[in-house]
């Protein structure tokens, strides 16, 4: 940009984070994010047999929520705690010589991460759109953060802004915060009903108090009942409610109850070189029977590698070649692994290979039995005593004839995995039975909390 003479007349914005740092690792800390994130914690002495390998390839870690406190300081809470600046509020630092000639000025008003597009647009004089290709856009709710680039004393353009997440919530006005924090960020799959009418609310002048130290909610009941009341309001505006304190679940579009991304489609096709797809990218496997078909080709020395992987070591599951023999294991968050092969290597040539996954039913994370069939006939049969219900991985992907990132089990190598063969087609098969694990049991917790929520 300096070369082309524009350094002085571009505008950069550096927001230091999305939120605050995280304390979902909770008191302990996990070597592994996806086993707390389930609500499994991690054993603190079996941890330290593992300390070196932290920071590693074996290890997915979160430090203690601690650590995220102290990141936070002077700040109260962590990410996840919508209520409290611990969990929203990060500084940003604007380079602009052209548009600001203060050099090292700080500006105090409050502002948001909203309004940071009305910033752009009002500085380089472009008008937000009414339409793209078309499609009407929604009003932008943010506010020009310009005037106070110029007076450090310019009234706040922003007055009233709400927050909400995983049914922590606060509200601003006119210097003033009233905030409520419903749940713990280690608590992602929280038990019990936590009722949103017995969550206590803090009031914090923030003109004066700019840390949240000093609770004033007994020396001004008539300020919280005001924003309290002004809260409802900015929620209803904006479709905040129902309220959902619902964490980990949400990860899951069927759990969820929102609209998953295929739709209804039961079955789905993949070709080799199909790769990088996300989870609510594919059929969802969880909590369900349901069959995996590969249409391949043996070479004639013993065939190896991935057939159709999902996830890795931390979690999923994979059908692959081993030693010419078809293979398939689940991968239980790196504590278990279940692993069903045949007994001898197939014949070169064309095959069917199968894996039938019957799910045990009766709730979510439950067992299944594993059925490998080549060409319509049994081939090996085996257990999987525990499935996981929610999420796979957030970063790690499904994957057609190779098994990207980290491996779901060691039978293969991290890297050069791919099926040694030639690989036709995968077919994924969703049981079309409704979804056993969606039953009554399984969600009135979680939808009478929601419905509690406009309380």
């Amino acid at each position: 940009m300096e070369e082309l003479g524009e350094l002085d007349n571009t505008l950069f914005l550096y927001i230091l984070g999305d939120n605050g740092a995280s304390g979902e690792g909770g008191i302990e800390g996990t070597i592994v994010e996806h086993r707390l994130g389930h609500g499994i914690v991690d054993d603190p002495d079996e941890m330290i047999d593992h300390l070196d390998e932290i920071g590693g390839p074996l290890s997915y870690p979160i430090a203690p929520a601690g650590w995220a406190l102290a990141l936070n300081t002077p700040y109260q809470w962590t990410k996840q705690v919508a209520s409290h600046f611990g969990g929203t509020r990060d500084g940003m630092i604007l380079h602009w010589p052209r548009g600001v000639s203060e050099r090292g000025g700080l500006r105090h008003q409050f502002s948001h991460v909203i309004d940071v597009l009305p910033t752009i647009l009002d500085c380089v004089g472009v008008p937000a759109p009414f339409s793209v290709d078309g499609v009407p856009q929604q009003p932008i709710e943010g506010a020009s953060m310009r005037r106070t680039l110029a007076d450090a004393q310019a009234p706040e353009h922003r007055r009233t802004q709400y927050f909400e997440m995983c049914g922590n919530r606060g509200i601003y006005h006119g210097g003033w915060m009233a905030v409520t924090r419903h749940g713990i960020p280690w608590e992602m799959v929280p038990e019990g009903d936590r009722r949103f009418a017995d969550d206590v609310w803090e009031l914090y002048d923030i003109d004066h108090d700019w840390s949240q130290a000093r609770d004033l909610a007994a020396e001004h009941p008539e300020k919280l009942r005001q924003l309290q009341d002004l809260f409802l309001i900015e929620a209803a505006k904006y479709q905040v409610f129902p309220l959902d304190d619902r964490v980990t679940e949400r990860e899951n579009p069927v759990m969820a109850g929102r609209i998953d991304l295929l739709g209804d489609r039961n079955s789905i096709t993949y070709r080799a070189g199909m790769r990088r797809f996300t989870e609510e990218c594919t059929l969802n496997v969880k909590n369900r029977s349901h069959s995996i078909t590969a249409d391949v080709d043996l070479p004639e020395e013993a065939a190896e590698g991935v057939i159709i992987a999902q996830g890795g070591r931390f979690g999923g599951w994979t059908l692959y070649f081993t030693g010419g023999r078809p293979a398939y294991a689940y991968n239980y968050f790196g504590m278990s692994l279940y692993t069903v092969r045949g007994d001898e290597p197939l014949a070169p040539g064309r095959h069917e290979v199968r894996l039938d996954f019957d799910y045990d039913g009766g709730g979510l994370g439950k067992g299944g039995t594993a059925v490998l069939l080549v060409d319509g006939e049994r081939h090996a049969t085996g257990r999987v005593e525990r499935t996981i219900p929610y999420y796979f991985s957030f970063d790690e992907t499904l994957d057609v004839g190779v098994d990207l990132s980290t491996p779901v089990t060691d039978d293969y190598p991290v890297l050069d995995n791919e099926f040694t063969g030639i690989l036709h087609t995968v077919r994924i098969d969703l049981d079309d039975r409704s979804n056993r694990s969606a039953e009554p049991s399984e969600f009135d917790g979680g939808l009478h909390r929601r419905v509690m929520g406009a309380q």
